[in-house]
C-alpha cells in the first residue's frame, strides 16, 4: 500500500497493491498495521457505511463535531467518484482548504478523511457504490454540514451540466462556510 500525503494536514490518498491475473484481482482494502507505520496515527474504525448512487448526485459536505467528530476512510467500489475534504480545524495551517480527486473502481485509491474536516462526493459515473470506514459513531445531534456550491470554497464537483445535480432537500440548505 502505497500512502501519499495531500495538501490537507492528516489527509492521505492511499492507493493499495493490486495482485491481478486472468482470474481478476486481488487486494488488501485496510492494514491497520500498515497504516499506522506510513502514518504515524493510530485509527480505530468502529462502523462501515456504503451508498448507491446515480450520475449527478452530490453527497455533502458533511461532518460531525466534538466528541462525535470521525475520521473516514472512503473508497469507490463501482463506477467514478469526483471526493471532495474540506479542512474545518481552526488551529490548521490548511483550514479551509480543499482537497478534490477523483477516485474510481479502476484507480481503486481511497481518501483518510482526518476528523474536524467536512466530506462529500459527485457521482461522475452512471451509477456509483462508494463504501467507507469511521472511526466514531454516527452521531445526529452532532451532525453538520456546509452547503456544496459555496461560493468561498469554489469546488469543482466535476459536472458541467449544473442542471443535473441532484442533492438531498438537507444538502440544499446547509448553511455557507462562513456561517459554520
Amino acid at each position: 500500500m502505497k500512502i501519499t500525503n495531500t495538501h490537507i494536514n492528516g489527509c492521505f490518498l492511499i492507493t493499495p497493491t493490486v495482485h491481478g491475473d486472468d482470474r481478476g484481482y486481488f487486494l488488501e482494502s485496510f492494514n491497520q498495521r500498515e497504516f499506522e507505520i506510513k502514518t504515524g496515527l493510530a485509527v480505530h474504525f468502529v462502523q462501515d457505511n456504503e451508498s448507491l448512487s446515480g450520475f449527478g448526485t452530490v453527497r455533502g459536505l458533511h461532518y460531525q463535531e466534538g466528541v462525535h467528530a470521525q475520521a473516514k476512510l472512503v473508497r469507490v467500489i463501482h463506477g467514478t467518484v469526483r471526493d471532495v475534504v474540506v479542512d474545518l480545524r481552526p488551529d490548521s495551517s490548511t483550514y479551509k482548504q480543499v482537497v478534490a480527486m477523483d477516485l474510481s473502481q479502476e484507480n481503486k485509491q481511497q481518501l483518510f478523511v482526518p476528523r474536524g474536516c467536512a466530506h462529500g462526493f459527485s457521482v461522475l459515473s452512471e451509477t456509483a457504490l462508494f463504501a467507507y470506514k469511521c472511526d466514531n459513531y454516527y452521531h445526529k445531534e452532532s451532525e453538520r454540514g456546509i452547503v456544496y456550491n459555496d461560493p468561498t470554497l469554489a469546488i469543482d464537483w466535476g459536472i458541467a451540466d449544473k442542471a443535473v445535480l441532484n442533492l438531498s432537500a438537507k444538502d440544499l440548505v446547509l448553511p455557507r462556510l462562513m456561517n459554520v
